[in-house]
């Protein structure tokens, strides 16, 4: 097994797009809050990924996010496509636009809904690897995808000289350890609250929703695991615990982050586009209850906490629907 150079860095961002009141993307927005998440640690944005709302995006809006992202950037980060389509031909159409507007890599997902064979799996993803030059992410979420990427497949998808690197959310560590053992694969956590269990078998990193909230804690988490310094990298899980918990637990990890990052002022507004909609009074009460348990974490200072359940309410629809192709 040969190991191979990480081009991604090891604290990546499944970053939040920002929106206006109306649903479209506030873009003066994006940028503050891509310029804030490279300041205080990340070392690649993904971008238009399912925390971005991939699926309500157009492909335009898509390839405007990578373009907006390499500005800011400016070299201190990379930026990575996260928004290929279950449909191979849409995926392959992107990845090559992505290419071309300058995305340091491609995180392409399990191909969800129409839920193919292992061989359908193999191909969808072979054919896009073969579309781009770029690094490729496998984005292994049955939660989501409806199936896993399984060992075997997984195997196969190691020899590509493209497909580098799995955000791995489905929790199953014997078969990442088993993988990072026979393959020069990069593991990236892909569940927030097993960062820490999953960079201790030799994970290369994390691709994290809570992460736009606190990216500063994570680098030091894993600054800490580099070095072997285990008792500061669980003090990190432990502080990190009751955000992940009120980020990922009550509603889609979308609609929290922004309601937190709104409610830290840090985003203009919380809005998402339907079918998301912000969390109910029950549901925003149990977030900001996990909130009022955040305490010692770098950047980020919950007594600022103003949460707007108004601003927050219901969905939005924006002037042109996301487009399949």
């Amino acid at each position: 097994m040969t190991s191979i150079e990480n081009p991604f860095g090891q604290v990546l961002v499944a970053l939040v797009t920002p929106m206006t009141i109306d649903g479209e993307i506030d873009w003066d927005g994006v940028e503050q809050h891509m310029d804030d998440v490279i300041a205080r640690g990340a070392d690649s944005i993904v971008v238009s990924g399912t925390t971005g709302e991939t699926s309500t995006l157009t492909d335009a809006e898509k390839i405007r996010l990578v373009e907006v992202g390499k500005s800011v950037a400016a070299g201190r980060a990379k930026i990575i496509q996260g928004g290929p389509s279950n449909e191979t031909a849409h995926a392959i159409q992107l990845v090559k636009q992505s290419e071309a507007a300058g995305a340091d890599g491609i995180m392409a997902v399990t191909p969800y809904y129409n839920k193919p064979t292992q061989a359908g799996v193999l191909t969808h993803f072979r054919m896009v690897a073969n579309a781009t030059d770029l690094p490729m992410i496998l984005y292994d979420i049955p939660g989501r995808s409806g199936i896993p990427i399984k060992y075997e497949t997984i195997m196969r998808l190691a020899k590509h000289p493209n497909v580098l690197a799995v955000k791995d959310a489905k929790g199953n560590f014997a078969e990442a350890s088993r993988v990072m053992n026979q393959t020069s694969l990069l593991y990236f956590a892909g569940d927030d609250a097993n960062a820490l269990p999953e960079l201790s078998i030799g994970a290369a990193g994390l691709i994290g929703v809570t992460a736009n909230i606190a990216p500063g804690p994570y680098r030091t988490m894993i600054d800490a695991v580099n070095r072997g310094d285990l008792t500061m990298a669980t003090e990190q899980h432990r502080l990190l615990e009751p955000l992940v918990r009120a980020t990922m637990t009550h509603v889609p990890g979308t609609v929290s982050t922004k309601y937190i990052l709104h409610g830290l002022g840090r985003i203009a507004s919380p809005r998402v586009r339907l079918p998301l909609v912000g969390p109910e009074e029950w549901e925003a009460a149990q977030i900001e209850d996990e909130i009022a348990l955040v305490h010692g974490l770098e950047g980020v200072d919950v007594t600022n906490f103003r949460p707007d359940r108004n601003a927050a309410a219901g969905g939005a629809l924006p002037k042109i629907a996301g487009t399949t192709r």
